[in-house]
């Protein structure tokens, strides 16, 4: 890449994002083009600025790390997300991979490795930080010894998913029908319809859920 790598930064935490920022101004080849706070943000801002690498955290308001790296894959296919997160957690990772990442970094890396893993990722090859190497083992063997099954999240729809995590962070119909551009009834029917899918019968249901598929952290 004769021009240097454009990233974009997703993390809810400014004084982390401004850390990293830091870091790869130092580095000639590295340019931050932007930055989001939240998952929702992080999707728009990929979209307009078509950054080469999108550095995303996991535990992100309004739209999952996850959930919104999913939809920059399929939106901005040019766009490689590296995951950078404090969860060193076998499902998370096997989601992030299920939903496109091309690394998986832990935060408490030296920043050599997270400048590694950027330059790496744009070349187009995969990273992940070598305290994960036993997981990915685990996961690989797993994936030949098993039959895939099937995953029920798998059949919800975008605004599906994104009613979800909304209502898990709390939000009631009329807050979320606002947010999304919606109607109330559009709403209760998209929130309706998803519980049917999961088999979820109440909000206490649906969080516990939320949590169990990193949609939302603690």
């Amino acid at each position: 890449m004769n021009r240097p790598i454009r990233i974009l930064l997703a993390d809810d935490h400014a004084i982390l994002r401004d850390g990293i920022r830091a870091l790869l101004n130092d580095e000639s080849d590295l340019h931050v083009v932007g930055e989001a706070d939240n998952g929702r943000q992080a999707l728009e801002k990929a979209r307009s600025l078509r950054p080469d690498i999108v550095i995303m955290d996991i535990g992100m308001p309004l739209l999952s790390g996850l959930e919104a790296t999913r939809q920059i894959r399929r939106d901005v296919p040019d766009a490689r997300v590296l995951i950078l997160t404090m969860h060193q957690n076998e499902e998370y990772l096997a989601q992030g991979m299920a939903a496109g990442a091309s690394g998986y970094v832990l935060k408490d890396v030296a920043g050599r490795e997270l400048v590694a893993a950027i330059r790496q990722v744009a070349q187009g090859e995969s990273f992940f930080s070598p305290s994960m190497a036993k997981t990915l083992t685990t996961l690989y063997l797993r994936s030949l010894e098993a039959e895939k099954t099937h995953d029920p999240y798998e059949d919800l729809t975008i605004r599906e998913r994104e009613v979800l995590q909304l209502v898990a962070e709390g939000f009631t119909n009329h807050q979320i029908a606002e947010m999304l551009s919606l109607s109330i009834k559009t709403v209760k029917t998209h929130r309706l319809h998803l519980m049917q899918k999961l088999d979820l019968h109440d909000r206490t249901e649906l969080v516990k859920y939320a949590f169990q598929k990193g949609i939302i952290t603690a």
